[in-house]
């Protein structure tokens, strides 16, 4: 009869006689689960054998495979690491004892795109320049040949709305700042080196008819008392004087008149004085090539005429604002020569 309990592999009581030494009880491992399963009884000496291999492999760090594999897995040296196997029975990983611990380590800096901007360092004014302005070549109260071309080609472009006079003045200050502006140049009025050589490069030479053109204005018929002789013929209408010589006008301008509370006197007269540099001793105004033909008054250059056109009036005089033509014409006129001024 076979002792069921007594965890031998089938034997009887009764064996060759010898004393039999106690045997390890194996642990309740899978391969004992295995076989109990599987309806066998449990073989003591394998099972010993098989629970001696998982005993090692916890040793060194291994999990246990079943029983029967166990004898298949090569024995893992102590010095050698293996890798772990997962097992099939955790469905998460167990938290070790450093992720139970509360963290003390200090909270990550925040990165460069959350960090705050750094300040930034404002930059300096700059410096004022120490270059010097451009050299000045004309200005107001300038008075030249330069003048008339700059007059010339500023009305090339539509800048100055009149003839050339060859003086400048505050009519020719604001054409200049007017082209200055539009050429986003420093707006001073005054016609610098910078200023001249733009106006140069958009525009061209001046003719002899722009620079010196007749008169403003076109010269009214003479007056039938001015077709005989030598006689400055000047007529209110149309604002000209015409040098004539028996009928022929030689030069003309144009002039402006006193005003009503300082008329010009009309009629038939004489040139019975002429002074190049006369100075008013009545309004200390400079009157140079002053021709007079009836009292104070006279035909002569009047500089803020040239400056600022018909916006004035003289006190009686007759002016003329072209001065070139004027000194001209003072050259060729003598006392006695007759003046007609006329409406």
């Amino acid at each position: 009869m076979t002792d069921t309990n007594s965890g031998r592999d089938g034997r009887g009581a009764s064996g060759t006689g010898g004393t039999r030494a106690p045997e390890a009880i194996p642990g309740p491992g899978p391969g004992m689960a295995a076989e109990r399963c599987a309806g066998g009884k449990p073989r003591g000496r394998r099972v010993a054998a098989a629970s001696l291999v998982a005993l090692a492999a916890l040793a060194t760090g291994c999990e246990p495979g079943t029983a029967e594999g166990a004898q298949d897995v090569p024995p893992v040296r102590a010095t050698q690491a293996a890798a772990p196997t997962p097992s099939p029975f955790l469905t998460a990983p167990v938290p070790s004892a450093e992720d139970a611990k509360p963290s003390t380590a200090p909270p990550p800096s925040p990165s460069a795109s959350t960090a705050a901007p750094a300040p930034t360092t404002a930059r300096p004014a700059p410096e004022p320049s120490t270059a010097p302005p451009p050299r000045v070549l004309m200005r107001t109260g300038s008075e030249s040949e330069r003048v008339r071309e700059l007059q010339a080609r500023l009305r090339q472009i539509g800048h100055f709305g009149r003839n050339p006079t060859g003086y400048y003045g505050s009519v020719t200050a604001d054409a200049v700042r007017s082209f200055q502006a539009k050429r986003r140049l420093p707006v001073t009025g005054s016609t610098d080196a910078v200023t001249w050589q733009r106006l140069l490069a958009m525009t061209r030479v001046p003719t002899a008819a722009e620079l010196d053109p007749p008169t403003e204005r076109p010269v009214a018929a003479p007056d039938e008392r001015c077709l005989k002789g030598r006689v400055l013929c000047i007529s209110k209408k149309s604002r000209t004087l015409a040098w004539m010589n028996d009928g022929k006008v030689v030069s003309a301008m144009d002039v402006r008149f006193g005003s009503e509370y300082t008329p010009t006197r009309e009629g038939v007269f004489e040139v019975f004085w002429k002074s190049r540099d006369h100075v008013s001793t009545l309004y200390d105004t400079p009157m140079p090539y002053a021709l007079f033909f009836s009292g104070g008054q006279a035909v002569h250059y009047s500089a803020d005429f040239a400056a600022n056109g018909y916006g004035g009036a003289s006190h009686g005089c007759v002016n003329v604002r072209d001065k070139k033509k004027v000194a001209a014409l003072f050259d060729q006129v003598k006392n006695g020569d007759k003046v007609v001024v006329s409406w």
